[in-house]
């Protein structure tokens, strides 16, 4: 029986899924030797905002700092995949 769910509940299913896909990256790279399949583990792009100098609001008593970043390997897109195609199984 298919659910109908809404594209916020895909987009947490995807976020999720490379959540725990590039979770499990660092660890297998973290367990295995120095070598190739190590540095393909540890291996991530990261894109976000200007980590050294982020915007900043400044309200007198309170300060705020705005960024993101995203920090994602090989494993993560795999979980992003997995996990669309499985909440694309659901709908």
């Amino acid at each position: 029986m298919r659910h109908k769910l809404s594209l916020g509940w895909f987009l947490i299913a995807v976020i999720v899924g490379a959540i725990i896909g590039t979770a499990l990256g660092e660890v297998i790279g973290l367990l295995l030797p120095d070598s190739v399949a190590k540095e393909f583990f540890l291996r991530a792009a990261t894109f976000g905002t200007n980590l050294e100098h982020p915007p900043m609001i400044n309200l007198g008593i309170l300060i705020l700092t705005l960024g993101i970043s995203f920090k994602i390997n090989a494993i993560g897109v795999i979980g992003i995949i997995v996990s669309a195609y499985v909440v694309r199984w659901y709908m």
